[in-house]
């Protein structure tokens, strides 16, 4: 039995803190991250400040884009020297690549990483995408 697609998530600390408030780092890494990992763009990057007016006032950023092969995701907590990302592909990619990139993008001196393999029971005749045509 196969996988679906792989799941990388990267709990990240001991960041570089300006990074963390980057709205433009943040979309630039959504921007190119796809590319560098063989996937396909399906939007522009939608990113946005926010601020979590209900608890302690906490201030982020937080960002995604659809590639064809599902998502990427970033939230930055700028005030706790945290960021949250992950990257999930119906397709097999190269993780190591995708992880060092996201980690050295915010000069994480700490890491977690977790590799899942989804959709394990996903039924095998569904096509896996190989060219994929994407309309805007």
């Amino acid at each position: 039995m196969s996988e679906f697609g792989l799941h990388v998530t990267i709990d990240a600390s001991g960041c570089d803190k300006r990074k963390l408030a980057s709205y433009s780092l943040v979309y630039d890494i959504l921007n190119h991250l796809p590319g560098k990992i063989g996937m396909t763009k399906m939007t522009l990057p939608y990113v946005c400040k926010w601020l979590d007016k209900f608890s302690d006032g906490t201030e982020g950023i937080s960002g995604f884009v659809m590639i064809a092969e599902s998502h990427i995701t970033i939230h930055t907590f700028p005030d706790q020297d945290y960021v949250f990302m992950d990257v999930f592909s119906c397709r097999n990619f190269d993780t190591e690549n995708a992880i060092k990139y996201l980690v050295n993008a915010f000069g994480a001196k700490k890491y977690e990483k977790h590799i899942l393999k989804r959709g394990l029971s996903f039924p095998p005749k569904i096509h896996k995408p190989q060219n994929i045509l994407v309309e805007h």
